[in-house]
């Protein structure tokens, strides 16, 4: 008995050196010392999975940096001209474009890319025919990147027009998550694919434990290094019919030709190097783009992130927009779980009198926990005069934010702690008015199937409702 107290004094000082000495913050650095000392196996557990505030021991010194290598570097010298020549002419403009650029490629290595054709695409119905066109036209490589994949009947069809284009030569590359996909891909369906010649690959393997928890929820297609997508959209059934209870998964996707498909294919490379080790340097990969230097003048810049990035730049990128905002913010997220960074930056924005508008969806597909947590964070905001809006007949599972007209983003990046911290998430930026108003344009449409959230009313609900919410809330860092 003597040394079983002698082991658990040792047990807590030695806890509490390793979380004093990670310098969290003091209310963050008294909760774990909580959960490891009454619980202390669990606690060990989550913290493992969740917690570890430096992720990158062990094998993951050895991965290839998520910002832009080194070794890329002379490959996309041509975008490294494009991003000096516009970061010279967006600093002529007195708006936020300067700033937001200048921070995502200090905190991310971005460039700006300028010579670009982008579409912006809504929901399946625009984005599946499009890319399956763009890559039935492909003539040397497919790569694609999604966090899930799923072998239903939409998953065949991919399968099936992916098998043609490998069978006449193409070369395809497929990333999935493992987690994302879990309950929706098939081993059958993996087997068969790479039979068909298609090179089909998890980011992480499962059984990695120590990396379980960092999700890549990316989506990211790249056709011959000439065109790309990324956006909301994995592939699957469910984003053509959500089931039972949504008429419609509403979403939204970025088509670019140009430039900013040479970013995404240098994206696409780290993320294959670390999952294979195959290195993806060739001058093929990136071809030149002669016929393509005629396109608009359309800067765009990628902002990425993981859990083995040096600083924030999704949550960082999300700050810069709400607190350099002069008129409106205007957002769609599926999910509304905010950590005090961003919170602060919304109230702060609505209480100086910027028109602070954020659409989230009313319910989950499959969850009910974030939604629940998800009401006290609007409680909290709309007090300061963020105005909340409840997507209603469908899924909104769109991640998009458009400032003063002027800027946009369109990318895989959820309002939630897990995109902030610990998913590897990619943004897309546009700089461009014309495209700021198409995305603005689909909120607006969007607002006619919506309910306004209301504050007052919500304070008006059952008790055991209200303290159900706040339950959920102390999850929030695993929602």
């Amino acid at each position: 008995m003597q040394y079983a107290v002698y082991a658990m004094f040792a047990y807590a000082a030695l806890v509490a050196v390793f979380i004093v000495t990670e310098n969290r913050r003091p209310r963050a650095a008294f909760a774990w010392l909580f959960l490891f000392l009454s619980v202390p196996a669990i606690g060990l557990v989550i913290y493992w999975l969740f917690g570890r505030k430096n992720p990158t021991f062990g094998r993951t010194r050895s991965l290839v940096p998520q910002d832009l290598p080194e070794h890329l570097s002379e490959t996309l010298a041509s975008e490294q001209a494009q991003h000096e020549e516009a970061m010279a002419r967006l600093a002529e403009k007195p708006r936020l474009d300067a700033k937001l650029a200048s921070l995502v490629h200090s905190n991310a290595h971005a460039f700006v890319t300028t010579c670009n054709r982008v579409e912006v695409l809504q929901d399946a119905a625009e984005t599946y025919p499009r890319l399956m066109e763009d890559m039935r036209a492909a003539s040397a490589s497919i790569h694609l990147q999604y966090f899930s994949w799923a072998s239903d009947d939409l998953g065949e069809e991919f399968g099936s027009l992916l098998a043609d284009r490998a069978a006449q030569g193409v070369e395809v590359r497929l990333l999935y998550d493992p987690v994302g996909s879990f309950w929706m891909l098939s081993r059958g369906y993996v087997r068969a694919m790479r039979r068909a010649g298609i090179r089909m690959c998890p980011v992480s393997p499962m059984w990695r434990l120590h990396t379980i928890s960092y999700r890549n929820h990316r989506k990211i297609a790249v056709i011959d290094g000439r065109v790309g997508y990324t956006g909301g959209l994995n592939v699957g059934c469910e984003h053509v019919d959500p089931g039972p209870g949504f008429d419609l998964w509403r979403d939204t996707h970025l088509r670019v030709a140009g430039a900013a498909a040479h970013a995404l294919q240098a994206v696409f490379a780290v993320d294959w190097a670390n999952a294979t080790g195959e290195r993806l340097l060739a001058p093929g990969y990136f071809p030149p783009l002669s016929e393509e230097r005629t396109a608009l003048d359309l800067p765009v810049q990628l902002c990425l992130s993981g859990p083995d990035s040096q600083w924030r730049a999704v949550r960082q990128q999300y700050f810069a927009m709400i607190v350099g905002a002069r008129e409106r913010v205007w957002a769609q997220t599926p999910f509304f779980i905010l950590d005090d960074t961003i919170a602060e930056a919304l109230k702060a924005a609505a209480l100086a009198g910027v028109d602070v508008r954020i659409m989230v969806s009313a319910r989950g597909v499959s969850q009910r926990v974030p939604y629940w947590a998800a009401n006290t964070y609007m409680a909290e905001v709309a007090d300061a005069g963020v105005k909340i809006f409840l997507y209603e007949p469908g899924y909104l599972h769109a991640k998009t934010i458009s400032v003063d007209g002027e800027v946009c983003s369109i990318g895989s990046a959820n309002w939630d702690i897990r995109s902030f911290s610990i998913n590897y998430e990619l943004n897309a930026l546009v700089y461009d008015p014309a495209v700021a108003g198409r995305i603005e344009d689909a909120f607006e449409r969007d607002l006619a199937r919506c309910e306004p959230f209301d504050p007052e009313a919500y304070r008006r609900r059952p008790w055991l409702l209200r303290f159900r919410d706040s339950a959920a809330r102390l999850a929030s860092p695993l929602l």
